[in-house]
């Protein structure tokens, strides 16, 4: 049965991710289809303190989809995470009158969301927004196809002058405690080897791959290195590698933030276009403190707390096909 839901607030809260204007732009159609007043958040959780909140229309997401970033900007807010800061925020939630409240964010962004949820009772949906694809209960997140797209570009060009000089480039994504964008690229950009937080390299194993890639005259190497790897920082593992095998001529790239920005893939798009209408009819559904995710092409809601606190784990064919590809 149908909740009574009049007014629906939507922020984007911690990193940006490309597909996140996609998602806003969901929510606010879907909200004016079924008749709801739609309310947008500036700066995130900063805003809703601040009470920097504009109703939006349908004009106010024209040509939105293919932007990268967000235009409600974001923020990771300190003051959201005390008791007094919540209650400011929730003051002015009540001030205009919303009755649910959508954050498009990462893990962060959801714990806050569960505990503004859980102390005034307000009905929360999160829609997954973050390069990392970290979350549990979803195939993917909004961002992470868009990123993974941006590192193999990237890839490709390096690997353009790494074979015409016959250099070892070390190339440093992103993923924190997460090694997916860095399997993804790597068998997309053709990797000789991968670092990942998630299984185990030895100097030793990676020293030994190299030179087996010299033996059989590899025109060029490659090695992906995500940023929260054991052995550390691409820098880090490029300069011990060097006192090993001074033949080769190391270069490091680390792409950093490049991967958050630029236009979402069509696949980002659909992905948070799905999500954003599913968040609003989860909300007239009853449905509160759950993610909305995407598992096996349907739409399924997961309790907050499952989706931040549930390990998801790298696929183990992707990372046992990369390393037959290395060869």
């Amino acid at each position: 049965m149908a909740t009574e839901i009049n007014r629906i607030g939507v922020l984007t809260s911690g990193g940006d991710a490309p597909g996140m204007n996609a998602a806003v732009r969901a929510v606010v159609r879907a909200c004016i289809y079924y008749d709801i007043d739609v309310f947008g958040i500036y700066k995130g959780y900063d805003g809703l303190i601040a009470d920097n909140i504009e109703q939006l229309y349908v004009r106010s997401v024209s040509n939105i989809l293919s932007r990268g970033g967000t235009f409600l900007l974001s923020a990771r807010s300190q003051e959201f995470r005390t008791e007094e800061g919540r209650k400011k925020a929730y003051n002015n939630f009540r001030k205009h009158g919303l009755d649910a409240l959508v954050v498009i964010g990462g893990d962060g962004s959801f714990t806050g969301a569960s505990i503004f949820s859980k102390e005034f009772g307000v009905p929360v949906i999160g829609i997954p927004g973050t390069i990392d694809n970290d979350l549990a209960g979803t195939d993917f997140t909004i961002g992470f196809d868009s990123a993974c797209n941006t590192a193999r570009e990237a890839i490709d060009k390096i690997r353009d002058t790494a074979s015409s000089h016959d250099r070892l480039f070390f190339v440093e994504v992103m993923g924190r405690d997460a090694g997916f964008i860095a399997v993804n690229s790597a068998i997309g950009g053709g990797a000789v080897a991968m670092i990942v937080p998630e299984h185990s390299w030895s100097l030793e194993a990676l020293i030994k791959r190299l030179r087996k890639g010299a033996a059989n005259q590899k025109a060029s190497n490659v090695v992906i290195v995500a940023e929260g790897c054991q052995l550390g920082s691409a820098y880090d593992i490029a300069s011990q590698v060097k006192e090993h095998l001074d033949y080769f001529d190391i270069r490091v790239t680390v792409l950093g933030h490049l991967q958050r920005g630029g236009s979402p893939t069509t696949l980002d798009r659909v992905l948070a276009s799905r999500m954003g209408v599913a968040a609003v009819e989860g909300l007239r559904n009853g449905l509160s403190d759950v993610m909305v995710g995407v598992i096996n092409n349907k739409i399924e809601y997961t309790p907050i707390h499952e989706a931040i606190k549930i390990e998801k784990r790298l696929d183990d064919e992707e990372f046992r096909i990369a390393k037959i590809l290395s060869i």
